[in-house]
């Protein structure tokens, strides 16, 4: 049943998904469209890859970080890899991929639990990091992005009740934790679940344990200004926008960030629709906004998926080899005898 309820989410996710293509793509002008590809300047795209690398590795400082506390024997290599399969796995099925990294570096000192909650605890200062960018932006332009916000984030979230969704949730999880502590002396499955949400509770505080503080912080904000740059090179990519500037390039990159929360396999269609009009706020055609967001998010998606099965490949050869290694006294052992 519930493999089934996996698939059929799988299959709405993915529906949704290519009816977001479809609204985004249906009236493009394909001649203008491929006429400003073929303008490109690749060596931009080029310097964009870099950039998503060293924001990966910013992730990997940070999370390693909040790792820590509960085991600082973790290498960086690990997490590396358990950040790339987890994004591998994120681009075919949204929130998949936080599970698995969780799973691959938990470990008899690090409990699933708190890898989920340190997981969360890095989340939450990716949430400080946009209502940071989100107030730069909107004070540097008001004029031009104000309206722009309100019309197609703030108010489509208002009227999906997001707002009330987001504290049903809290109010029901509220209700819930504080249910199974007290009946945790009575009732095995209470007493499970009570220690459970303590582990996650101590990840999601892991921030506070770090003996650097500071390094958190500072890797929250490379990551995220890797992405403004990431942002600007596309521009600089395109011609018709190299006259935008870094901070129009912040606006961007927030407008995509944000439209990647919307869950669809990869933030596809949601993310094209969204940032091509914010693009044509600039007075630039559907056409380029279209190809902004295409050049950003496929190459970007590109450089995830590559990795993602560099590091899986990796991981599955290195695990077949642990496993040869340790059968290999055994089998050494039945040939003595047998001699």
């Amino acid at each position: 049943m519930k493999k089934l309820l996996n698939i059929a989410k799988y299959v709405l996710l993915s529906g949704a998904a290519v009816l977001l293509v479809y609204l985004a793509f249906r009236k493009v002008d394909w001649e203008a469209f491929l006429a400003g590809l073929a303008q490109t300047r690749w060596i931009w795209v080029v310097i964009f890859c870099f950039l998503s690398v060293l924001a990966l590795l910013g992730r990997v400082v940070r999370w390693k970080e909040l790792l820590a506390p509960f085991d600082d024997s973790i290498g960086a290599m690990k997490i590396w890899d358990a950040n790339n399969i987890g994004n591998l796995a994120s681009a075919a099925l949204p929130s998949t991929g936080e599970i698995l990294r969780c799973g691959y570096i938990s470990s008899k000192k690090l409990q699933f639990d708190k890898a989920l909650g340190t997981m969360l605890c890095e989340r939450i200062w990716d949430l400080i990091a946009i209502i940071v960018l989100t107030v730069v932006s909107l004070s540097l332009q008001w004029e031009r992005f104000g309206g722009y916000f309100k019309e197609n984030i703030v108010s489509p979230l208002a009227s999906a009740g997001v707002g009330w969704i987001l504290l049903a949730v809290i109010v029901l999880a509220a209700v819930f934790i504080v249910l199974m502590f007290k009946f945790r002396d009575r009732s095995v499955f209470c007493n499970k679940a009570a220690e459970s949400v303590s582990r996650l509770g101590a990840g999601i505080l892991a921030f506070t344990k770090s003996k650097k503080k500071f390094l958190v912080a500072l890797s929250t904000f490379f990551i995220w200004f890797m992405y403004v740059l990431m942002s600007f090179c596309i521009i600089k990519a395109m011609p018709s926008l190299s006259g935008l500037t870094l901070s129009d390039a912040a606006f961007l990159s927030l407008v995509g960030n944000i439209a990647s929360v919307v869950p669809v396999p990869g933030g596809i269609g949601a993310y094209h629709y969204l940032v091509a009009s914010a693009v044509g706020l600039y007075g630039h055609s559907w056409e380029m906004g279209l190809l902004f967001a295409t050049l950003n998010h496929e190459i970007h998606a590109v450089v995830v998926i590559v990795l993602g099965v560099v590091s899986y490949i990796k991981v599955v050869r290195d695990r077949s080899r642990k496993h040869s290694d340790v059968n290999k006294p055994e089998e050494s052992i039945y040939k003595n005898e047998a001699e």
